[in-house]
């Protein structure tokens, strides 16, 4: 069952666009280029529907592994350490390939499921929203989060139902999100220079 979740999953990303952009084991990011489907109003600026996306998919596989203990210090801070490297990562592909002005940079997570995670997301500079229950599709891709978690990371899963949980959309402008992240890390090569090597 591991095995062919896997493969789903791969086949998933696949149809979907979803890409890797670092081969960094640390980067726990991979990403798809998309466009918004609705108007969204962040921070008092309008962004209309078709504004170009960066969407941020985690890569189960590079998560570091909850103890089975449960997360602990140690744990959190290199989880927080991770993050905060990918996001430079994803910042670094975006000066060199991605980075439209006026963009957006986000994606969905069921991961939000209380004060401390959603108080990190906005130290981090993302504005979560909550998507609606009910929209069609959501207690599968819920289901299928947690199917993903288990897989990766099994004791993540512990103590999630897929009957309280909630996917949140997290956002960020590109231009807010390049002024945070953009010389965090080196420069990622370019594409010239990933052809060339």
């Amino acid at each position: 069952m591991r095995t062919f979740i896997r493969t789903f999953d791969a086949l998933v990303r696949s149809l979907q666009g979803v890409f890797e952009f670092s081969g960094d084991p640390a980067c726990v990011f991979r990403l798809r280029r998309t466009n918004l489907r609705r108007p969204l109003r962040l921070d008092g600026v309008g962004f209309p529907a078709g504004t170009p996306v960066l969407e941020l998919h985690l890569s189960n596989e590079r998560i570091p592994p909850l103890p089975s203990s449960g997360p602990d210090l140690r744990w959190a801070a290199l989880a927080a350490q991770r993050l905060r490297f990918s996001l430079g990562q994803v910042a670094a592909f975006a000066v060199h390939h991605d980075g439209a002005p006026g963009g957006l940079v986000g994606g969905t997570t069921i991961l939000i499921d209380g004060p401390a995670s959603e108080q990190l997301l906005r130290r981090l500079g993302f504005v979560p929203r909550i998507r609606p229950p009910g929209r069609p599709g959501e207690r599968w891709r819920i289901r299928y989060a947690l199917a993903l978690m288990a897989v990766f990371n099994p004791p993540s899963r512990r103590r999630r139902s897929a009957r309280f949980l909630r996917r949140t959309e997290v956002w960020m402008s590109m231009n807010e999100f390049l002024r945070r992240y953009a010389i965090t890390p080196g420069p990622l090569p370019t594409k010239q220079e990933e052809s060339a090597g």
